[in-house]
């Protein structure tokens, strides 16, 4: 049977007219009517107040209907190397990353977009980054979320800025966003203070073949944390493998009775063994010193016997002395 379709399109949306499934033409604000058989013609219509345009056909009516999609949005384009910021009336609102393209209604949303050249660095200004990362603004921060990467450098710290896995600039305390839709960024945060590095419980031989367990602590500080991560994998690791050397290097040369009597004699070792070595890919070792020097029981039981001797001995010359 034949049928009059009728279709309303309201003054605040826009229709796209098909018939048996293809595409005819845009449909402006109005009253149509069409005869034919029963839902032969569709009608699917868009509120313009919702300025972004999501449609399957997108791209081909792009190319098909150039002069009516020119006059009825606003078509938004990347290239290979290019970053766009979208705002609605003032909002930001999208972000497109290369070789995208958005489609947008003229006529009630105020369109306005933001190019940025990542050939020219990927790094977002002040004003920029305040806008989107520093507001609060949830809508906006979600729209970002993906798009942009940032980090905050506490002070007393740099960050590493890593670009597709290579080191390519130190960061000063801040906060700092990058563009993140063309490559992977990352920040590594290195602390610049004075820190204290641990070695615990080395067991390590004397000349003489007594076994000892030693606690060392070392500080040290990063000059130039950037030389630092290119030279060595992991420089604290090497710190403690290099403090466990330069340990074993200043024991197994002494016999025990010279180590007692002159413990510091080890801190100048492992100083002496480690600053050169660290200086020179950006560490600075500041300070090294034995805490403890634990002996073994049997030997801990002969000089608390040898202590007790000298005691008593001690107290013999004074009981004499006094005795006279």
């Amino acid at each position: 049977m034949w049928f009059i379709q009728k279709f309303i399109v309201r003054k605040h949306e826009r229709g796209l007219l098909f018939k048996d499934g293809d595409f005819i033409k845009f449909l402006a604000p109005g009253t149509y009517r069409y005869f034919g058989l029963r839902h032969r013609h569709a009608v699917e219509r868009y509120d313009i107040s919702v300025a972004a345009f999501e449609h399957r056909l997108a791209d081909y009516l792009v190319e098909a209907e150039r002069a009516e999609i020119d006059r009825l949005f606003h078509v938004v384009e990347t290239n290979a190397d290019e970053v766009a910021l979208v705002y609605l009336n003032e909002r930001a609102a999208a972000v497109l990353g290369p070789a995208e393209r958005k489609l947008y209604w003229k006529g009630v949303v105020k369109v306005r977009v933001e190019r940025f050249d990542l050939n020219e660095g990927i790094a977002l200004d002040a004003r920029l980054t305040k806008r989107l990362v520093n507001g609060r603004d949830a809508k906006v921060l979600a729209v970002v979320d993906k798009a942009v990467y940032a980090r905050i450098v506490p002070d007393g710290h740099v960050g590493l800025l890593y670009v597709d896995g290579e080191l390519t600039n130190t960061l000063a305390a801040g906060l700092h966003a990058f563009w993140n839709v063309a490559h992977a960024v990352g920040v590594e945060l290195v602390d610049l203070r004075v820190k204290a590095l641990e070695v615990q419980g080395q067991e390590i031989l004397t000349k003489d073949k007594v076994a000892l367990r030693i606690n060392v602590t070392a500080s040290y500080q990063y000059d130039d944390a950037a030389k630092a991560v290119r030279a060595v994998k992991d420089p604290l690791d090497q710190l403690y493998k290099e403090i466990q050397f330069g340990l074993r290097a200043a024991v197994g040369t002494r016999k025990l009775d010279t180590l007692l009597e002159d413990k510091t004699a080890i801190d100048r070792d492992i100083a002496e063994h480690l600053g050169m070595r660290f200086a020179e890919i950006g560490l600075s070792v500041i300070s090294v010193g034995v805490k403890d020097i634990i002996l073994p029981g049997d030997m801990k039981d002969l000089l608390g016997k040898v202590v007790e001797a000298e005691k008593a001995a001690q107290a013999n010359v004074i009981r004499r002395r006094e005795e006279t």
